[in-house]
């Protein structure tokens, strides 16, 4: 009995000893939490952006006051380079992006007999649809001329009309394509109206700001 006692003792004991400790739970070191740095939206085209274009011109020229007395009329037609620099500013709707463009370029290189040049400053309105990294679009413009044909000097202002796209290559680098003809109508022989349709293909790089 006095054996039995003891190790009742003894289990009592041991077991109120540890009620009177409590449970520890092991400690588990969590693991580092690593922060990731949020994707770029390549897809807003939000910003203001500047760059350079080249391409090429094709210009028809017409003498519409001439026609009523000769049979064929007369109308040239010639292709040439150009090549400038332009800045806009775009902003971004969702689906729907609206902005507006200034663009300088130099055209000369004309496939004639005689020497053409010109200065070319058009100021364009432009609406597109996000697709994206790709921006295609729509575009009018008002433009001024200021050309020399063989050492004389004219100048004409005309609206135009065209179309073209803008791919975001990276966050900061834009690239695009576009085509945009403007008419005018100019007095530069005798007092009669010279009709010159003025039509450029773009190739342009852009960097946004």
């Amino acid at each position: 009995m006095n054996n039995k006692a003891l190790i009742a003792t003894l289990i009592f004991g041991g077991a109120t000893t540890a009620m009177a400790g409590g449970y520890t739970a092991p400690v588990v070191e969590a693991e580092p939490v690593v922060a990731i740095a949020p994707a770029v939206d390549t897809s807003d085209w939000t910003g203001f952006y500047g760059g350079v274009q080249i391409g090429g011109v094709d210009l028809s020229l017409g003498l519409p006051d001439f026609e009523e007395e000769r049979i064929d009329g007369l109308h040239i037609g010639a292709d040439g380079h150009h090549y400038g620099l332009h800045v806009g500013y775009l902003r971004d709707y969702g689906q729907f992006v609206a902005g507006a463009e200034l663009s300088y370029d130099k055209a000369d290189d004309f496939d004639l007999p005689f020497n053409l040049e010109g200065e070319l400053i058009r100021a364009k309105l432009l609406a597109g649809y996000d697709s994206g990294k790709f921006l295609p679009y729509a575009a009018i413009s008002f433009a001024r001329l200021d050309g020399e044909l063989d050492g004389e000097s004219w100048d004409g202002t005309g609206f135009g009309y065209g179309a073209g796209a803008k791919f975001m290559a990276t966050p900061r680098v834009m690239l695009g394509i576009e085509w945009m003809t403007n008419e005018f109508d100019l007095d530069v022989i005798d007092g009669q109206d010279l009709d010159l349709d003025f039509g450029t293909v773009s190739l342009s790089a852009s960097y946004r700001f």
